[in-house]
């Protein structure tokens, strides 16, 4: 369910809520994720994942992380730009994670602890379009590329520049969201330099709520609009 806020807020998600974060290319959905709402001011949204919630994702995908093959992974990139991706059912495993998305911002933030110890293990950056809301959830496009924080923020590096000129070159990252991600590199950069915006305050550490069941994707997950999920 969702619950109306007030004027220029989208809805917002009460705790607990199964919200829906989709990859859509083309129309198409790319990957289907249901996640749990922390907290949501109808701006700021928190989000919680954590092992044994099932996903749908391009299979390329799933089989190079199942096998460590990236040809598979390339491949599922050729697959992407010319829209001819499969999705198949994926369990995440070995890790909590909490994401922090913001309207109009071209990147989320992914903080990752050890689902059983709690201890933080990394924080992404995740470069994206800007998510779209919707009753079921959010709509938005990887764009590849990732920053990697320590959880201390005391370092950080580049993850997947490799892929992203890869996707540059196949086209699926087109100029205009190249464009996009430059500017967002530089403010994600530098708010973290400044510990400011979401780099301002500590993530402390999260257990999902006993009574949460794990969200399920509802009815309809990869079509254009899904309804709610319970």
């Amino acid at each position: 369910m969702t619950v109306p806020a007030g004027p220029g807020l989208g809805a917002r998600f009460p705790p607990g809520a199964t919200v829906v974060r989709r990859d859509i290319h083309h129309g198409k959905v790319w990957s289907a994720q249901p996640y749990r709402a922390i907290t949501d001011t109808g701006t700021v949204l928190h989000l919680a994942y954590w092992p044994g919630i099932r996903s749908l994702a391009p299979t390329a995908w799933t089989t190079a992380l199942r096998t460590g093959d990236d040809t598979a992974r390339k491949n599922g990139l050729h697959d992407l730009a010319a829209g001819t991706w499969e999705l198949g059912p994926w369990t995440w495993q070995h890790t909590v994670v909490r994401a922090r998305f913001e309207p109009g911002e071209c990147f989320s933030l992914h903080y990752f602890q050890d689902p059983v110890t709690a201890r933080p293990l990394r924080l992404y950056v995740n470069f994206e379009r800007p998510v779209v809301r919707s009753g079921a959830g959010i709509d938005t496009l990887d764009l590849l590329v990732d920053l990697v924080v320590e959880p201390d923020l005391s370092g950080w590096w580049w993850k997947d520049q490799d892929e992203y000129e890869q996707g540059r070159r196949l086209g699926f990252v087109t100029d205009a969201d190249h464009r996009m991600v430059e500017r967002a590199r530089e403010r994600a950069l530098g708010l973290l330099q400044d510990r400011a915006g979401p780099f301002a305050e500590p993530w402390p550490a999260w257990t999902p709520d006993a009574a949460w069941p794990l969200p399920i994707l509802p009815e309809g997950a990869t079509c254009g609009s899904v309804p709610p999920a319970s």
